[in-house]
């Protein structure tokens, strides 16, 4: 049984001061400890989420300058291009120009020298023929 003497409020007393005690030592500073971190780690996450938003802006800003990059040079190359066709036929153009007109040279020189060579064995018709009769009917004509 429970006996009310002179123990039970010392031991109230003391109940009380050690409370009041460990509340000082050791409840307070642990609660600040702990107020402290859960302030630290709310500022973290708050710093993680403005990192992660600032990573993905500037790979957006990344991944539109590459593809602006990619359509300028698309388009240089494009041109690059464009400008050695023209050449290319240019060139091209100027070489078919240079043999058709070399082409024409000959054909006029060949043509001269056909018309030369049928006149030549136009005049010499006469003696061919002469000396072929002359030797089947074997006397002179």
């Amino acid at each position: 049984m429970i006996t009310i003497d002179l123990t039970m409020p010392i031991q109230i007393i003391n109940i009380l001061i050690l409370i009041v005690i460990l509340n000082a030592v050791l409840y307070r500073p642990v609660r600040s400890i702990l107020e402290l971190r859960a302030r630290k780690l709310a500022e973290l996450e708050s710093g993680i989420e403005t990192f992660k938003r600032n990573a993905d802006l500037r790979a957006k800003e990344f991944d539109a300058k590459v593809t602006d990059a990619r359509r300028k040079a698309q388009a240089e190359l494009e041109g690059v291009r464009q400008t050695a066709q023209k050449a290319m036929n240019d060139k091209v153009a100027e070489i078919r120009r240079e043999s058709d007109t070399a082409k024409a040279e000959q054909l006029t020189t060949i043509r001269s020298e056909m018309a030369a060579a049928r006149k030549e064995l136009q005049a010499q018709v006469d003696g061919f023929a002469a000396a072929m009769a002359e030797k089947i009917l074997g006397r002179a004509l």
